[in-house]
């Protein structure tokens, strides 16, 4: 965790700050849109909304349509727009082999070359999502001379769908074919439809409207079923006509699965059927016609290749999308199991240690030095120094005023407390002001924290005693929401036990802490010198610190029983300003220490783990993160809404449970916690919205002022229960 610098905001320069600021702007509402457009097209187009889908018997009861006689012992050839319905039969001795599901870029060549070989036309029931995905091969198909149906764009059961959801997957299908090969087709067959003897009420309605619509329905004399793969000899033996003789439609597939068998019975079955004296024939012929496809125009084939363009550009995405979803969830599953995991073993760790006495070197006694930055502080300055005078361990105050123009050094002095010295300098920002503070410290620990951080009367005591171990140089203190009242505050609160202080015990464990808090933190002079003092390089000064400290190669410890209160933000305004300047000065950092990673030592262990943790944990994975949020409300409008809500309460749960965890090791009440729901709908986006800011902010080269944050000095230290403060 970072706190706020109290440096005054820097105007950028007016020749480039406006124009990156709209770049900050732009680009993540152009990335919004992008996303949203291409999970729209791909739900609408291969899914429909979650109300298109109705039930067989609700279709059935509303319609009450019989299949008519003429239609059930007719041919298998339907066209059912005139009363009425007519159907056809294939000639004698004829055979029309069709094949749906494709096209597919692996089968489909196979059976065509099969086909072309042999000189015989065959008639593919093409799906409008393939044909968008594989636009030459339908090309491929039509230049060979072979017939093109429709089999609706998805897929689905066309009995099961609402009217609209009927004519949007036929319309879709239409334009994947205007788009891919500059026709149209008349010709269609339903899914899961493959004989007239399948027909019901329901299925024999949406039969109806497509003739209709002027489309002729193919279904079939025998089904092969080689989807199943029975074998190529079982294939060949399916589609050979049962009659000799008999003309005979023959169902097969060239997509959907492996379709090797199917290629092979293709090589077999067709020079039978020649030796046999058979023809082989398209649908068209079977209904006297001499072809059921047509040319577009120009603006439907324009339309059609923008339709396609878009399908395959959505159906892309929402892949890389799928993939990068598993990546997140399975990060997020992994970083709470080894949080919870390195929690638990750290806070049994924690109980072992026995610092004072016990430890590597001496306990550390004697008075301990406190450096207190200021920057208009009046409110707050008062109450953080009676909390500092009060503790259980000689502390020497020192108050560094960084050109305050609200009186805070004045309140300070007017107080009269002993050991504190208030020392003005003019206004150089907040590492300049902590340097100068530790320059006048008396003592080597120094404490530091923000004017507007409350301490228990143990804290400095408990901060420093890590420092036993002669290889720590800094310590890192608990700091706590002390204004949680609001709905905001409790979701800071949520966020510090959780987030930042589970993170610290982790990073505790594997030696690779990266930040030693602003808010509560404690130093060796010595160490502090070898690392070159505090920094205004970047705009998280305590964590380029602290990555400073490892590369010096001393140890940074987390010292969980020392409490202090802090005052977080009280507006989203202030919110968003001061993670704004974390993530990006974390950034800095980072980028900074970068060369820790080639290092030798402890300077190398924090740059191969730490990091690396950092970097996936603080950056990748919360800039990925917001696909589970999108991809909820895609399975909300698009799919099954029940399933998506189970899968979003079962990534809540896990939070919960690392939520639990963290609040018992805190020794904090679990009633804050029925926010969590809340707060994963609201103020998550928010922190998703700033870290993308920060990314791009450092993409641009745009250097980002400082802002300061105005307090209220309405920090509440609650009364001691359980947990870490009994134990303080």
């Amino acid at each position: 965790m970072r706190r706020r610098s109290h440096r005054p905001a820097a105007r950028p320069p007016a020749s480039s700050g406006p124009r990156r600021h709209r770049f900050r702007i732009v680009v993540p509402l152009v990335l919004l849109a992008f996303v949203v457009s291409v999970l729209a097209v791909e739900g609408y187009t291969s899914r429909g909304f979650a109300g298109d889908e109705e039930g067989r018997g609700e279709r059935a009861g509303r319609s009450g349509v019989g299949v008519p006689r003429q239609v059930a012992d007719g041919g298998p050839v339907v066209d059912a727009g005139h009363d009425p319905p007519r159907t056809y039969r294939a000639p004698a001795g004829t055979v029309v082999l069709t094949f749906d599901d494709g096209p597919d870029p692996v089968w489909t060549p196979r059976i065509r070359a099969v086909l072309d070989r042999q000189g015989v036309p065959g008639t593919f029931f093409v799906t409008g999502r393939q044909t968008a995905r594989h636009p030459d091969l339908v090309r491929d198909l039509i230049r060979s001379g072979h017939e093109i149906g429709v089999h609706t764009f998805s897929h689905p059961d066309l009995a099961t769908q609402s009217e609209d959801a009927v004519d949007r997957e036929l319309a879709f299908t239409q334009l994947a074919l205007a788009g891919a090969a500059g026709v149209h087709s008349s010709l269609a067959r339903m899914p899961y439809s493959s004989t007239v003897g399948a027909l019901d009420g329901p299925s024999w309605s949406v039969a109806r409207h497509l003739g209709e619509q002027g489309y002729v329905l193919a279904f079939v004399d025998q089904d092969t079923r080689d989807w199943s793969r029975p074998g190529a000899r079982a294939i060949a033996d399916a589609a050979t006509p049962e009659t000799p003789g008999r003309g005979t439609i023959v169902l097969l597939h060239d997509s959907g699965g492996d379709r090797s068998q199917t290629v092979r019975a293709l090589e077999t079955l067709v020079p039978r059927l020649k030796a046999d004296g058979y023809r082989f024939s398209t649908v068209a012929e079977v209904v006297g016609v001499e072809r059921l496809m047509g040319g577009v125009d120009t603006a439907e084939r324009w339309r059609g290749w923008v339709f396609v363009t878009a399908v395959t550009v959505s159906g892309t995405t929402v892949s890389v999308l799928g993939a990068l979803l598993l990546v997140v969830g399975g990060l997020v599953l992994a970083r709470c199991v080894v949080m919870l995991g390195l929690a638990h073993r750290h806070a049994r760790v924690a109980r072992r240690r026995q610092w004072s006495g016990s430890g590597p070197g001496p306990p550390v006694v004697g008075p301990v030095s406190v450096v207190v930055p200021a920057y208009d502080e009046v409110v707050c300055v008062p109450r953080t120094l009676r909390s500092l005078v009060a503790s259980d361990r000689p502390v020497e105050v020192v108050v560094v005023d960084d050109g305050s123009d609200d009186g805070t050094a004045d309140a300070a002095e007017a107080l009269g407390l002993p050991g504190v010295t208030v020392v003005r300098t003019p206004n150089r920002g907040k590492a300049a002001a902590l340097n100068t503070g530790v320059l006048r410290a008396s003592h080597e620990i120094v404490v530091m924290l923000d004017a507007d951080t409350v301490f228990e009367p143990s804290t400095v005591r408990r901060l420093v005693e890590p420092f036993a171990d002669p290889a720590v140089g800094a310590t890192a203190g608990n700091a706590k929401v002390g204004n949680r009242d609001g709905m905001l505050g409790r979701w800071q609160h949520i966020e510090y036990v959780m987030g930042f202080n589970l993170d610290r015990r982790m990073y505790d464990l594997l030696h690779c802490m990266p930040t030693v808090p602003g808010a509560v933190g404690a130093f060796r002079v010595s160490a502090l010198r070898q690392a070159g003092m505090l920094s205004g390089d970047t705009l998280a000064e305590d964590t380029d610190l602290t990555m400073a400290l490892h590369r010096a190669g001393w140890e940074v410890r987390y010292a969980e029983h020392a409490v202090a209160w802090t005052e977080a933000p009280g507006s989203l305004r202030q919110l968003w300003r001061q993670r704004y300047r974390w993530s990006y000065g974390t950034m800095q950092a980072a980028w900074k220490h970068r060369h820790a990673l080639v290092e030798r030592g402890h300077a190398g262990r924090f740059g191969r783990v730490g990091l690396p943790l950092l970097a996936v944990f603080q950056i990748l994975t919360p800039l990925l993160a917001p696909l589970i949020d999108l991809l909820t409300v895609y399975g909300l409008v698009f799919g099954n809404a029940a399933l998506t809500l189970l899968a979003w309460c079962g990534v809540l749960a896990v939070q919960g449970v690392c939520a639990a965890y963290a609040f018992r090791l805190d020794g904090e009440r679990l009633r804050p916690l029925w926010a969590l729901p809340v707060q994963q709908v609201v103020y998550r986006q928010v922190m998703y919205l700033v870290l993308m800011q920060a990314c791009l902010t450092a993409l641009s080269g745009y250097r980002l002022p400082w802002q300061r944050l105005k307090r209220k000095g309405n920090v509440v230290v609650p009364p001691a229960r359980g947990g870490l403060r009994s134990k303080a």
